[in-house]
């Protein structure tokens, strides 16, 4: 398939391994800030090749883990109290609230339903008008649009029985709250390019010219990583600090306008809990007051006491790159992708499930840096 075949070339990646070995002189840690990165990264072996002055680190860029304990909550006594059809991507259902997973609502008999789209929601909602629908919207600047059009089409079709239960997050706030973070040693980004697709890349400019870092923005596949590495490797070798785009064959600079402007129609920027950090100011959406009756925070107003992290997982620290997953005494013994003490180790773009499912990778990189 064009655009992505060509992105997984031996040869190519290759390439751009010698070059970035034949031009880092010293240490330098980079973040990549997507979860769908740190996988690319783990399964195709690239953590294992790079030359051991690059240390690579995984951010806080997976929606699903940094959802908080008392969303999970909410979303079960809604599907097991009130009785609604619950409707989620299908990375939420096995994610631990602070007694069980939706998963396990389901097997007790819960209407919890996986869903691909959010406009599936509104769908069985008009086909069960009896039924209160709730689609629990989960994710980072990429999703939003979905979820922001599944209201306006709710809204024209006068479904009162359909509302979201948002949990959208903002990538550059949580940039912004590492960087702050006093252990954090970052010194450079892999921004995440299905974000910048949507939003555009002018909001990293701030961020590059208030911290003094390199923000690459780079796909997913083995030579858009490995580019975007040697791209901000050359720019920190040269003391430099810029917004770059690697991923240009996707993202535009000023993003996709019809997009921002559905997000912006039916969303408004409020602060966020994100789940194993704490509060980030200004980093996340909820839905405005003029589609407050598809806001099932209101609609339903259920008061959920928040309940804290299990004291054995190291989540937050894992999300803001301070460790890294098998860096936590619990990693593969307690905690586990059947029985997980945290969300990054059920969630498809979590750090502790990549290490995990490519444990054999994450030995080797060990015995190479010994």
């Amino acid at each position: 398939m064009k655009f992505l075949t060509e992105y997984r070339s031996p040869e190519l990646a290759e390439r751009y391994l010698e070059e970035i070995k034949k031009t880092v002189t010293r240490p330098w840690t980079i973040m990549e800030v997507c979860g769908g990165q740190t996988h690319s990264l783990v399964k195709n072996g690239i953590l294992n090749m790079l030359p051991p002055e690059i240390n690579m680190v995984h951010g806080p860029g997976c929606p699903v883990c940094v959802t908080p304990i008392n969303l999970i909550d909410k979303a079960l006594y809604l599907a097991e109290e009130k009785g609604v059809i619950l409707c989620s991507f299908g990375d939420m259902l096995r994610v631990p609230g602070s007694e069980k997973s939706l998963l396990q609502a389901k097997a007790g008999g819960a209407d919890v339903r996986i869903l691909y789209s959010p406009l599936e929601a509104v769908k069985l909602a008009k086909e069960n008008p009896d039924k209160e629908v709730v689609f629990f919207a989960v994710g980072f600047e990429t999703t939003a649009p979905a979820n922001a059009l599944s209201v306006i089409h709710a809204h024209r079709l006068g479904l009162h029985n359909y509302s979201i239960l948002a949990s959208h997050v903002l990538v550059p706030p949580a940039i912004e709250a590492v960087m702050n973070d006093e252990e954090s040693n970052i010194e450079a980004f892999l921004a995440a390019g299905h974000v910048c697709t949507i939003m555009g890349i002018d909001e990293y400019y701030p961020l590059v010219d208030k911290f003094r870092i390199p923000m690459v923005v780079t796909g997913f596949e083995p030579v858009d990583l490995l580019q975007g590495i040697l791209m901000t490797v050359k720019q920190l070798e040269a003391g430099e600090a810029k917004v770059e785009n690697q991923y240009s064959r996707v993202v535009r600079s000023e993003g996709n306008p019809e997009a921002i402007k559905v997000i912006e129609k039916v969303f408004q920027i409020n602060d966020r809990e994100w789940r194993g950090i704490g509060t980030i100011p200004m980093s996340g959406y909820e839905v405005r007051k003029e589609f407050a009756a598809f806001d099932a925070n209101l609609k339903f107003d259920v008061q959920i006491e928040k309940t804290p992290e299990s004291e054995e997982c190291i989540a937050g620290l894992v999300l803001k790159g301070i460790k890294k997953p098998n860096e936590c005494p619990q990693f593969g013994k307690k905690c586990k992708p059947e029985m997980p003490l945290g969300a990054p180790m059920v969630s498809s773009e979590g750090a502790c499930a990549a290490y995990y499912h490519f444990h054999q990778a994450i030995q080797d990189l060990e015995m190479v840096n010994v």
